[in-house]
C-alpha cells in the first residue's frame, strides 16, 4: 500500500484539477483520536479505489449541527454560511462524510440556505465502489464472527439509509446478527441532539448503556456503528460493562479497510 496523501481543495484547485468527490471530515473525523482512524479508514478505501478525492482541511468548519439541534439557530447559520461560501467558491458537487450527523444536515439544511450538493454517507459510497468492482474484499478475515449493527439515528430514521450498511455487513462473509429494535425502531445511542457534549441529566440508565444491553444480547463479537458518535458511546457502554476484551467496536469503514487488508 503506498504513503497515505490526502490533498486539500486548495491544493488540488491550485494544479488545475478537481476531484470527484470532497471528503467531508467532520469535527470528531478531525479531533476526536478514536475516530481519526475512522478517517484514516476511509481515505485509505478511497485511495484504493482510485476515487479522486481532496479534503477542506483547515478550511472546513463544524457543520453547526451540535449549535441546531442545542437551539441556537443563529449560530447554525453562521457556520453554515460560512462552509457554503467555501464549497460554492470551489465548485463542489458531491461530497462524502462519515459522520451521519454532518451527513443529514449537508443534505438536508444546507439547501435552502444555498448549499446545494449530491450528498453521500460513507457505507453509501463503499457500497457504490464495491458494486462497481472498484474495491474488492478478501474473504476470511470476520468468518465465524458474530456482527451486530447499531442504527445511527440520523442514518436511518432521519434518512432511511438501512440497506447499505447491512450490505456491507454481508460481504464480510461473517454472522450477522440483528438487535431486537433495530432499522425504524431503533434505538439512540444517547449521543444525539448535542447531548454528545454534556453529561446526561439525573435517570435511572443512561441511554447507551441501554442500547449496549440490547447489542450484548445478540451475543456479538464486533458491534458495527456507521457515526463517530455512536462508536463513543458504545464503546463506552461495552467499557462500562466489563466486555472490551471479548467485544470490540468498529466503524463499518474500518472493516472493510481490514477486509481489503489496508
Amino acid at each position: 500500500m503506498s504513503e497515505l496523501i490526502v490533498p486539500s481543495l486548495a491544493e488540488m484547485t491550485a494544479k488545475g484539477e478537481t476531484p470527484e468527490v470532497l471528503f467531508w471530515v467532520g469535527c470528531a473525523g478531525s479531533f476526536d483520536d478514536r475516530a481519526k482512524k475512522i478517517t484514516r479508514s476511509m481515505a485509505k478505501l478511497l485511495q484504493k479505489a482510485n476515487v479522486k478525492f481532496a479534503v477542506l482541511g483547515t478550511e472546513e468548519s463544524c457543520t453547526g449541527d451540535p449549535a441546531k439541534r442545542a437551539g441556537n439557530e443563529f449560530l447554525f447559520q453562521m457556520q453554515a454560511f460560512t462552509n457554503i461560501q467555501v464549497m460554492n467558491a470551489y465548485q463542489v458537487k458531491k461530497i462524502v462524510t462519515t459522520c451521519p450527523h454532518c451527513f443529514n444536515t449537508l443534505k438536508n439544511e444546507y439547501p435552502e440556505l444555498g448549499g446545494n450538493y449530491e450528498v453521500m454517507h460513507h457505507t453509501q459510497l463503499l457500497q457504490q465502489l464495491l458494486n462497481e468492482g472498484k474495491l474488492s474484499i478478501e474473504g476470511g478475515k470476520f468468518k465465524g464472527k458474530r456482527i451486530t449493527y447499531h442504527d445511527a439515528c440520523y442514518l436511518g430514521r432521519a434518512n432511511d439509509v438501512y440497506e447499505a450498511p447491512r450490505d456491507l455487513i454481508e460481504r464480510l462473509d461473517s454472522e450477522f446478527v440483528e438487535m431486537k429494535r433495530s432499522k425504524a425502531k431503533g434505538l439512540c445511542c444517547g449521543a444525539g441532539g448535542a447531548q454528545m457534549f454534556k453529561e446526561p441529566e439525573k435517570g435511572n440508565k443512561d441511554v447507551n448503556i441501554e442500547r449496549t444491553e440490547d447489542a450484548l444480547e445478540t451475543s456479538p463479537d464486533i458491534i458495527a456503528t456507521g457515526c463517530p458518535f455512536c462508536n463513543t458511546m458504545l464503546t463506552d457502554g461495552v467499557k462500562n460493562k466489563e466486555k472490551e476484551g471479548s467485544i470490540k467496536v468498529f466503524d463499518l469503514a474500518e472493516l472493510i479497510a481490514q477486509a481489503s487488508d489496508l
